[in-house]
């Protein structure tokens, strides 16, 4: 099984590329994560609407190969770390590649939402896109450690 994560947005700063590279690295090989950046749509004159289409068609290329869709958003299940473990424990059971879409400043088109086979969100907290995406990585990691029962995590 593999992961990824889609990002809509520009190239992150430096210090989120080297802090999902470790996370990335830190995965185990029957588990590997990637990160695909795919490019937002150039702003100028254009509405809301046009913007996610555009985006949309690219997400949707992207989204090629991967079975299993979970989308970010702020109106998405909140939970813990030991539930995402419990989600990925299960996707691995199961089988299929899962990519887990983080949208652009506009958000995520309607249809990838309704595509979507789960709907999560990271904080009830206003993140930039970039350290969403450096946390999801942690907590994919961190999630992985819990179902191999490693001490990276530790409940208390």
């Amino acid at each position: 099984m593999k992961l990824a994560i889609l990002a809509v947005g520009h190239k992150p700063p430096a210090w989120v590329a080297q802090g999902c590279a470790e996370y990335v690295k830190r995965m185990p090989r029957e588990l590997p994560l990637a990160i695909v950046e795919i490019k937002p749509e150039a702003r100028g004159s254009k509405t809301r609407e046009q913007l996610l289409a555009a985006e949309k068609t690219r997400l949707l290329a992207a989204l090629n190969g991967y079975p299993r869709l979970l989308v970010l958003d702020e109106r998405g299940a909140d939970l813990t770390t030991v539930q995402l473990a419990e989600r990925l424990q299960g996707w691995m059971r199961s089988g299929g590649a899962t990519a887990l879409v983080i949208g652009g400043a506009d958000g995520i088109d309607a249809e990838i939402k309704e595509r979507a086979d789960e709907t999560i969100r990271l904080s009830s907290l206003t993140l930039p896109h970039a350290l969403a995406r450096l946390l999801l990585c942690e907590q994919l990691y961190r999630a992985i450690s819990v179902v191999r029962n490693h001490p990276y995590h530790r409940e208390g």
